[in-house]
């Protein structure tokens, strides 16, 4: 009977347990990006994993709002597409340290935070986009102020993070008073206000109204691939795509990137999800899906961004950067660089 009744009690544990609800895994992200960019990579991790992905998009304001939501946020992981908001992100204080072997073996130290605080899922090389009538094959962005191209650069505000990353390379490599000259030069030569996006650039190359434009090497693929319509598909038909470089250095390349929210509800999950980041899988995919540079190098590049040629990374560490990038702000406006015919 003591016997039978024991495995009645175990039996009916075992009910219960089965019974009970299990909670669900999910991971929150807060995000500068577009979901949609990276939704199919959430997607393919979500049916690997079986953890749910929720994704808030933020254009702007990522920082006030975990802030203001403290030790309540239910923000995972936060997500930027420019180097010097990944940075911003560990200065405010809404990060925290992730100590991976994965993460640390997939991406190279010179992408990544010392203490783990962030790393970099992909890259975007600054590009010049050029006539295919135009007799130009290799560009230094040292020549980008040369008189041959008097009103005929186009290029998005200068106070984008885009090029003001690229202001503050030019800064940290010639120093303030070239660079002043430097853009100088670049507003000259502006055929319209610097404006738009970056595809602009190629729309009006097509155009007729500009022979060379400023862009992120993603662009030209998410043109050329058909994926922004036939239009693009046109714009992108009028244009080559030239890798430019410093004197005496590389191309430069910002990066997207990730970092732990300090207070993620769902940490564990928040790492898997970084983890599965850097796979070769995900690589790919955002490869597929975006047309960007990846940052593991057992990863393959999507072949019309591999078209462009072999990309050589400039030396100069984007850390080294970063502190000129305010400066390269100042001198933006102190130029006037949006301000056209001025």
């Amino acid at each position: 009977m003591r016997n039978h009744i024991m495995t009645l009690g175990a039996a009916g544990i075992l009910a219960v347990a089965a019974a009970a609800p299990t909670l669900a895994q999910e991971v929150n992200i807060y995000t500068t990006r577009e979901p949609g960019l990276i939704q199919p990579i959430l997607d393919a991790f979500n049916a690997e994993t079986g953890i749910k992905v929720n994704t808030v998009f933020l254009e702007s304001g990522l920082i006030e709002r975990v802030k203001a939501e403290g030790e309540s946020s239910p923000a995972d992981l936060l997500m930027t597409v420019d180097f010097g908001a990944l940075i911003d992100l560990v200065n405010a204080g809404v990060t925290q340290p992730v100590q991976s072997e994965v993460l640390n073996a997939a991406v190279p130290a010179s992408l990544r935070d010392a203490d783990g605080q962030w790393f970099a899922l992909s890259g975007r090389a600054r590009v010049v986009y050029a006539s295919k009538e135009l007799d130009l094959d290799s560009i230094t962005y040292e020549q980008l102020d040369d008189e041959e191209f008097r009103g005929k650069l186009c290029i998005r505000s200068g106070q984008h993070p885009y090029n003001t990353a690229m202001f503050a390379a030019y800064l940290a490599k010639h120093g303030e008073e070239e660079t002043k000259t430097w853009l100088q030069g670049i507003k000259a030569n502006q055929a319209r206000a610097a404006a738009g996006g970056d595809r602009d650039g190629a729309r009006d190359i097509a155009a007729g109204l500009c022979d060379i434009a400023v862009a992120n090497s993603y662009y030209y693929g998410l043109m050329a691939s058909g994926a922004g319509g036939d239009e693009q598909k046109a714009w992108s038909d009028a244009v080559k795509v030239i890798l430019p470089t410093f004197e005496d250095g590389g191309t430069l390349v910002n990066v997207s990137g990730a970092a732990v929210a300090a207070h993620a509800p769902n940490r564990d999950e928040a790492v898997q999800l970084l983890e599965y980041l850097v796979s070769d899988e995900a690589q790919r995919l955002y490869a597929e899906a975006n047309f960007e540079y990846p940052v593991s190098a057992t990863a393959e590049v999507h072949p019309l961004i591999a078209a462009f040629g072999t990309l050589q990374p400039d030396g100069q560490s984007l850390t080294e950067v970063l502190p000129f990038r305010a400066r390269a702000s100042e001198l933006v406006d102190e130029v006037n660089f949006d301000t056209f015919g001025n």
